[in-house]
């Protein structure tokens, strides 16, 4: 499994990101979009305003979805021709005024969001997750991070396992993950520790997830700081408590029982055809890049196992090698992926020739 923060340095980020962190609900029409040495930033009119946020990547791509501006075509103006660019961005938020939700960061705006996004945020999450962590017999945080998009907590549990095949064990945990910026739910997705190799695989067929959908913020004001009302507040307290009860529940003995009873199912489906192009195939499916695609080869062949069983093995053992935590997290889920393939579609994999 792939390794980020400690618990400790974890906890001390969302600390420093509760304190710099602001929301702005913003009509488009006050905002201004300008690009200089490489770097967008968009102003916003506030009092004590700066020159602008930094607009990152993810904000890049959520304008350019919601202005309706082909991303190649906004990013080749980013590179070749940064006055055009601005030219587009401004006209548009002139031509389709609506309020959007800005969420900044250390002088960055990491999100252009829906006036209805519901604000979960990574410290109420944590503040409401490590009480229940901590009481959990067995429980111990193996692995968590924090990047620019997403949050993720990996927990096991260490009274809870179960044999796969003699000698092969395996441990039940969870996953609970968040993004403040609209790439996700809040998820509370089972977890698979197999102790033979450290690597993890999520189940999300079997996960609980919120979505970050609320009531549309009534306000005529142009743009406005973003702070908890106290009907918000009542709400996330209430929904917190519901987290917490799932993430109590998620370390499920039946539940776990019944996803190993899957991958000792997994281990009798056997490639038929080619190993290299059943993971070409797989890569297809699932959009492995080469690099990875030769990765889940040499674990592959390196673990001698050529079932089902085998290859979500390699796949989720990649993840270590990943160096993007966001990236090697989705490796693991691509293993509980393969487990809940329909039997045509793994059929299509196994005997590529």
């Amino acid at each position: 499994m792939k390794q980020g923060r400690t618990l400790g340095e974890l906890a001390r980020e969302l600390n420093v990101q509760a304190l710099t962190k602001r929301d702005y609900l913003v009509d488009t029409r006050s905002l201004g979009f300008q690009t200089a040495d490489g770097l967008s930033r968009l102003a916003l009119p506030i009092e004590n305003g700066n020159n602008g946020f930094v607009v990152n990547e993810l904000t890049h791509r959520q304008i350019s979805d919601r202005l309706g501006i082909p991303f190649r075509y906004y990013d080749k103006m980013k590179a070749e021709n940064p006055a055009l660019l601005d030219e587009n961005v401004n006209s548009w938020l002139q031509a389709k005024p609506e309020r959007r939700l800005i969420r900044t960061l250390d002088g960055k705006a990491r999100a252009f969001l829906s006036d209805r996004y519901r604000r979960l945020d990574n410290y109420d999450l944590a503040e409401a997750v490590f009480p229940v962590l901590a009481k959990m017999k067995g429980a111990e945080v193996i692995s968590c991070e924090l990047t620019e998009t997403n949050m993720f907590i990996k927990v096991i549990n260490k009274t809870l396992q179960l044999e796969v095949q003699k000698g092969d064990i395996v441990q039940a945990g969870i996953v609970i993950s968040n993004s403040e910026v609209g790439l996700g739910s809040v998820k509370v997705e089972p977890l698979i520790y197999r102790l033979a190799c450290l690597n993890g695989m999520i189940a999300q067929d079997f996960g609980q997830r919120k979505y970050h959908v609320g009531r549309t913020v009534e306000n005529e004001n142009p743009v406005y700081e973003l702070y908890r009302d106290e009907t918000l507040e009542a709400d996330d307290k209430a929904f917190f408590l519901k987290v917490q009860d799932i993430v109590r529940a998620a370390v499920d003995q039946a539940k776990f029982a019944l996803i190993v009873d899957r991958m000792k199912q997994a281990t009798g489906q056997m490639i038929q055809g080619s190993p290299v192009r059943a993971v070409e195939v797989l890569g297809q499916r699932l959009q492995f890049n080469q690099l990875e695609r030769d990765s889940v080869i040499k674990h592959l062949i390196q673990g001698g196992d050529l079932s089902a069983y085998g290859l979500l093995n390699a796949v989720t053992h990649t993840s270590q090698e990943i160096l993007d935590y966001n990236r090697a997290t989705d490796f693991e889920r691509f293993g509980g992926q393969i487990l809940a393939l329909p039997k045509k579609e793994w059929q299509e994999i196994a005997t590529a020739a």
